[in-house]
């Protein structure tokens, strides 16, 4: 028999090195009993998680109906958009594992670059095409904003099984998912005006919600995006999928009132004539857009710029995955800061509100490209995320004060597309800029003083007509 250690009991048996049998049916019992441990964890995370999901689902159901939103649909459309940004956020951190963090810098690079290539180089068609082809699609528009759902997810699905064989459609899947969701932003932002409540509503207090939303979703997508990526890197894309079927029950479920364009005339974003015989729109809005382009191409430069500097640049001798995350926090925060003061600006002047704002993002981008250090990396992602919310408010404002009724769907659906036109852009230049903190920013700040120019080159006219008295500023 042989000897008992009195402090750890009998020995095991013999390893497959020793005299005794084989030591694989001990590593299979090991084997069960991790994969028993993982299941119970697996299964009282999913329980919480499910119980946190449909208290918070319930709370945004509340706040979504308040004010009559629960009567016109509009309530709807803002749990739509939380869907949505929760089956983006998943696909997010699936693709950012897969693309960005697995591989170095240089390689990273490369790889974001070509993604973002191929998404620019549709833009070429969407943003002339896309308007136009909703016009004519406006009494579906439903299905509309449930097709780029179900594109999504499809695409979703494809990008996952690439990701588990190395296959050549994850580029494509990835492009194709991120028009999608330039897409679905469009046709959203055409469904706005139509669902508003006759009364306590404006655009703006409709898009701050909306907003809201969208970083509930994203909220809560992304740590479960991560938790996934555990498992394996092809569950959150899973996962992407059906969170997008979802989402397009949700869009065919919206009223029929988002459908219905009777009286409704296009409008073109220019302020001179183009002898098409469509509205034009007013030269303040025209300005708001420059400004607002500005703002959101500052938005794409930092979130490619950022993401590559950091992991050459780090500050204060923090790891990049850390920096990155307490700078995305900084600009979801100043973000979640311009939605909640959004109904402000209808108080205040929308049209100088968009331009100091542009200032205000130039100054930040300045301070950051002589000072580089943790303090101004954070309040340049606070400053970007917040003048790009309360910008795109303030645009609303102007809007849905200048622009009659019966052309807003439309010209509010042509403006989203060149302002996500604009981010795009900003990324890419985030991307081919050498990684050197000075540069990228010295060149933001020249961007951003550029843009400014060129918003105010556009002088409004001193008195515009107002087709209609805007409703009444909710009290929020």
């Amino acid at each position: 028999m042989p000897p008992t250690d009195p402090l750890h009991g009998p020995p095991g048996p013999p390893d497959e090195g020793g005299t005794g049998e084989p030591a694989q049916p001990n590593r299979s019992q090991r084997f069960r009993r991790a994969a028993g441990a993982s299941a119970r964890a697996a299964r009282t995370a999913a329980s919480g998680t499910s119980r946190a999901a449909k208290v918070s689902a319930n709370r945004l159901h509340r706040a979504a109906e308040a004010k009559g939103a629960g009567q016109t649909g509009l309530s709807r459309l803002i749990e739509l958009n939380a869907a949505s940004a929760f089956a983006d956020a998943l696909v997010t951190v699936a693709l950012a594992g897969t693309l960005f963090f697995s591989v170095s810098t240089t390689e990273a690079r490369g790889n974001v670059a070509l993604y973002l290539a191929l998404t620019m180089a549709p833009f070429a068609v969407v943003a002339p095409v896309l308007g136009p082809f909703l016009d004519r699609f406006s009494h579906g528009r439903r299905w509309a904003i449930g097709f780029t759902a179900a594109g999504r997810g499809f695409l979703a699905w494809v990008a996952a099984d690439a990701v588990m064989d190395d296959g050549v459609w994850l580029y494509p899947a990835a492009l194709g998912v991120l028009v999608g969701q330039k897409a679905y932003a469009v046709t959203r932002a055409a469904a706005v005006p139509r669902l508003l409540p006759p009364e306590g509503w404006t655009l703006v207090a409709a898009n701050s919600r909306l907003q809201l939303a969208a970083t509930f979703g994203t909220l809560v997508g992304a740590p479960v995006g991560v938790l996934l990526t555990q498992i394996g890197d092809d569950w959150p894309l899973r996962a992407a999928f059906f969170a997008y079927v979802g989402t397009t029950v949700l869009a065919i479920l919206l009223p029929k009132r988002v459908d219905l364009s009777a009286g409704e005339e296009s409008a073109s974003l220019s302020d001179g004539g183009d002898g098409s015989g469509k509205f034009r729109v007013g030269p303040a809005v025209v300005r708001a857009l420059r400004a607002n382009a500005a703002l959101r191409w500052m938005s794409g430069f930092l979130t490619m710029f950022m993401a590559f500097v950091l992991r050459e640049e780090p500050v204060a001798g923090l790891s990049d995955l850390l920096l990155l995350g307490i700078v995305a926090a900084a600009a979801w925060l100043g973000s979640t800061a311009g939605s909640s003061v959004g109904a402000l600006v209808q108080a205040r002047s929308p049209d100088r509100t968009v331009l100091v704002l542009v200032g205000f993002a130039a100054a930040s981008a300045a301070v950051t490209a002589v000072y580089w250090s943790l303090l101004t990396v954070v309040l340049v992602g606070l400053a970007a995320g917040f003048a790009q919310q309360l910008g795109r408010l303030s645009l609303d404002a102007i809007v849905q004060r200048d622009v009659p009724e019966q052309n807003r769907s439309n010209a509010f659906a042509r403006s989203e597309t060149l302002l996500q036109l604009g981010w795009v852009v900003g990324g890419g230049v985030g991307i081919v800029l050498p990684l050197v903190p000075w540069v990228g920013m010295t060149v933001a700040t020249i961007v951003m003083a550029v843009g400014l120019v060129f918003a105010l080159r556009v002088r409004p006219r001193a008195h515009q007509p107002t087709p209609a008295p805007p409703p009444a500023r909710p009290d929020e």
